[in-house]
Order: structure tokens, then sequence, then C-alpha cells
């Protein structure tokens, strides 16, 4: 990859923080770093906010909010659109910054320019749809009016392993909504949201209808941001323990809250599935991103009549999988976030291979510089192991077998989280038994992969509360208000 071209993305994206309109240092003067993965080294440094600047954001979203709330709905959507068309013309730029600080293969980041801009065509699409009802109550003693409202300044905090996506998931329908918004994105990954952004201001978004907060000490200004009156929603996609702490703080004033937080998913593989469809969706599903997703799958549970067919295949396509930097062609797997992601999967390896689980390839960390664990599968992974249990967010495959199909829904619902399943069988009967029977707000049949911003995302249990994308998505930034009139034709 041309280092120039590299050197001259990276120094078109702002250092500052984006508030009111304006470009700025942070208050403080504080900055952070932000590192390529794939070799450890500083490739940007920019602005850090203190709570000052977190709370100067919160008081441009609401000074902006009354006029983009009543702008006409054609109008948002148009900008929408025009961010659309601005960021598929610089396709090609966003996803090699994505893959500078994030570290995902090339493919993958062009992929995910795809996905997210998506969730901007398709609200934009949305705007002019909000709609109310009128009708008589049953009574007949008046009119009932329904009526959707923006609900007013939000809060956004997205995570690293999607930059763009994650961004435009939350930020596309809430301006569809008439919301105005100040977005956290992570501090591990801050260029992408910051150069979505600014083709948010060329497409002629109003000052103070978007502002952006890059911080490396997020929780004092996080709790301030929640904490103040003029905040009206909360919408936060990461771990669950940190959802829940953010859930706490949220009740006090009572907001409206979106939470995507961690999954568990099982994979399960009957033994009439197709193989060839099976092997293929657990390569998606499991490495897809390198493993860090909430919606890889943590769990392959395999029928035992088929397990060591599927395991030879899996461990075979796995081996050939060609590890290194993003930028390089060919490269699958690409690095994990920092040294610490590093350190995680391998403890949660190791713990599998002391409680009995087989090393089929991998199981180590590559060494050298970077943040690389090769792509890994274990067979035979016991109960007690801490990666049944715990999300991994790694490129490491853990197969179990099970007996039969009452046993598989129970391995798969072992868990306290409900974000996604996977299902790979012939039967029409037994997938609609495992759509029935399955915890999760969302599942794959025969797919290795369900994420469409025509779609509703969001999980059941500690996965989270809310969706995100599809009819659902809009909703989740408007209130309702409920007008009852006189009978008009009663004097």
């Amino acid at each position: 990859m041309n280092a120039q071209r590299e050197a001259t993305l990276l120094a078109s994206v702002n250092d500052g923080l984006y508030i009111g309109g304006q470009w700025r240092a942070a208050s403080d003067g504080a900055t952070l770093e932000v590192q390529n993965p794939a070799t450890g080294a500083v490739i940007r440094t920019v602005a850090s906010a203190s709570v000052d600047d977190g709370l100067a954001a919160l008081t441009a979203a609401d000074e902006a909010f009354p006029a983009w709330a009543a702008t006409p709905a054609r109008e948002r959507a148009e900008i929408l659109r025009r961010a659309f068309d601005l960021l598929m013309e610089r396709a090609d730029d966003v996803a090699l910054l994505m893959t500078l600080e994030m570290g995902k293969p090339l493919a993958e980041a062009r992929g995910e320019v795809a996905y997210g801009g998506e969730f901007l065509r398709w609200f934009s699409e949305q705007t002019a749809h909000v709609s109310g009802r009128y009708g008589a109550n049953p009574e007949n003693s008046g009119r009932m009016i329904v009526t959707q409202h923006p609900v007013g300044p939000c809060y956004l905090i997205t995570p690293w392993n999607f930059p763009l996506a994650m961004a435009t998931r939350k930020i596309a329908p809430a301006l569809a909504a008439g919301c105005t918004v100040v977005i956290k994105p992570a501090a591990l990954t801050p260029l992408t949201t910051t150069y979505f952004v600014q083709l948010l201001e060329e497409a002629g978004l109003p000052a103070g209808v978007v502002n952006v907060v890059t911080t490396e000490l997020p929780g004092p200004m996080s709790e301030a941001i929640i904490a103040d009156p003029r905040l009206r929603k909360l919408s936060f996609t990461g771990s669950t323990p940190v959802g829940q702490q953010l859930l706490t703080q949220a009740a006090r004033g009572v907001l409206r809250t979106s939470m995507e937080l961690g999954g568990n998913a099982p994979f399960v593989v009957f033994d009439d599935a197709d193989l060839d469809k099976a092997v293929d969706g657990a390569m998606l599903a499991k490495f897809r991103n390198i493993g860090q997703a909430c919606t890889a799958a943590n769990r392959l549970l395999v029928h035992a009549d088929v397990v060591e067919e599927f395991t030879d295949r899996l461990t075979d396509r796995v081996k050939n999988l060609v590890m290194g930097p993003g930028t390089e062609p060919g490269v699958a797997i690409g690095p994990l976030i920092d040294e610490r992601a590093v350190a995680k999967t391998d403890e949660l390896v190791q713990d599998a291979v002391t409680h009995g689980a087989t090393v089929r390839t991998g199981g180590a960390p590559a060494g050298g510089a970077g943040f690389f664990y090769p792509a890994t599968v274990l067979a035979d992974v016991q109960a007690g192991s801490a990666l049944l249990t715990e999300e991994i967010f790694g490129p490491v495959a853990a197969i179990v077998p099970f007996a039969d199909e009452d046993e598989a829904v129970a391995l798969a619902n072992a868990t306290e989280y409900g974000l996604v399943s996977y299902v790979f069988t012939e039967s029409l009967a037994r997938g609609q038994r495992m759509i029935e029977r399955l915890e999760t707000g969302m599942m794959g049949l025969n797919v290795g992969a369900v994420s469409n911003a025509a779609a509703p995302f969001g999980g059941w249990k500690m996965s989270g509360l809310g969706r995100e994308g599809g009819d659902e998505g809009i909703h989740e930034y408007l209130q309702t208000k409920y007008t009852l009139t006189a009978n008009p034709f009663q004097e």
C-alpha cells in the first residue's frame, strides 16, 4: 500500500473536536494517540475532550434541536442521501482509514463501508414515512390523534470494532427522526467517525446537529452528559458491564435508552446439515472482523455424528487463512485491536486446553510487531471452560459436540446473553422449532451473517434493549403523543 497515500489520508482527518459546527482543540489541550494495531505505531494524535467539552457539545446539540426538529423531513432526507453519495465516492479512502486504525483486512473494510452506508440510504428513505393515526374512540365521544415527535438531544457511544457502521447505524435514524446528537467514538478508533462527520458537514448538515467528542477518559465526561437534564436519549454499543453502569446513570433522568451489549452466539450444526453450507457459514460467522464482533459465533455446537467431519473441514479452511497487516493483499486475519486483546484471547484458549480441549490449529500468540493472534480451532471444548460463557472477541472457533436437539437447545440457551444464534439444518420443521426455542433476538438459518440495514438489530436478556435498523430503528428516536379532541359532529 502506498505510504504517501496513507499519510495524505491520515492528514485529511481533522484532529479536533467538532462542537457547534466548529473544529477545535480540547479546552485543556489534552490529546490522545491513535495506533495502527498491525505495527503498534502511532498514526495520528487527536484532541481528547474534557467534561467541559462534552457539556459544550451537549449545549450545541440542545440549541440546534428546535430548528432541526422543525426542518422538513424531505430536507433531512436529502442531507442523509447526500452523505450516502459522498461516502460511496470516498469508499476506498474510508476503508483504508478503517484498516489503518482498526486492523481489519481491506476487503472487510470495504464491506463495512457498503453496510454502514446502507443505514444512511435506508433512513433517508424512512424520514418522510413517520406516521401517526386518527380515529374515533370506542365511545365515539371524541377523536384520537396519535403523533410522533423527536425525542430530543441524544448521546451516542460507539465501539472500536465497526467504527463506521456503528456511527451510521445510530446517527442516521437520529437525524431522520429530527434529533440532534453528541457522538463519542471509541478512543482506539476515532478517525473513521471524524472523517464521516466531515462528510456530513460537506453534505450540508447544519451546525450543532452532530457534535463529536473524542476522549481518552470517557467515564467522567459521559457521566456528566448523562446527568444533564437537557439530554433525552442514550444509545450505547459495547460490553454488558459498561452498559449496566450507563443504564444506572440513565435511570436518574429517566432517559430513553438503546443498549446493544455483549453476545455469546451459538452456532448449531445438526446431523442433517449441508456441511458445505455449514463450514462456509462458520467461516463467516466466526472469523469476520477477526472474530471481534458481538455477533461472532462464540460456541460451535455440532452433532456428534458429524462433528469430526465438520471439524476436519473447518480446520483445513482455517489453516489456509493468511494472517498479516490488513493493507496487504490476500490477508484474511488482521491484528487484534491491542495487546490486551491478544492476552485475553490467549488466556481463554489456554484455559480451554487446561479443561481438556484439543488445539487443531493455531493456539498461541504470533509474536513480533503488532497485535496478532492466529486463527485457531479448538475441538472437544469441555464444560467449565471460560470461553463458553465469556465473549472470545478473537479468531478462535470453539467446537462442542451434542447428542440430540434438546441438548443442542439447552447448550445454546445456557448463557445470560441472547443476541444472535445460527442454525444449520435441512429440516424445515426443525428450523421452525429453533426459531421458537432459541432465546436470541436474531437468528441466521443456514446463513452465517444476519445484519442488514432494513432489519431490526438487537438482542434479548443481557444482550441489550431496543433495536437498530429496520422500521424499528427510527422509532427509538421518536416519542408518542396522544391527543383527544371532542367529537366534531356533536354540538
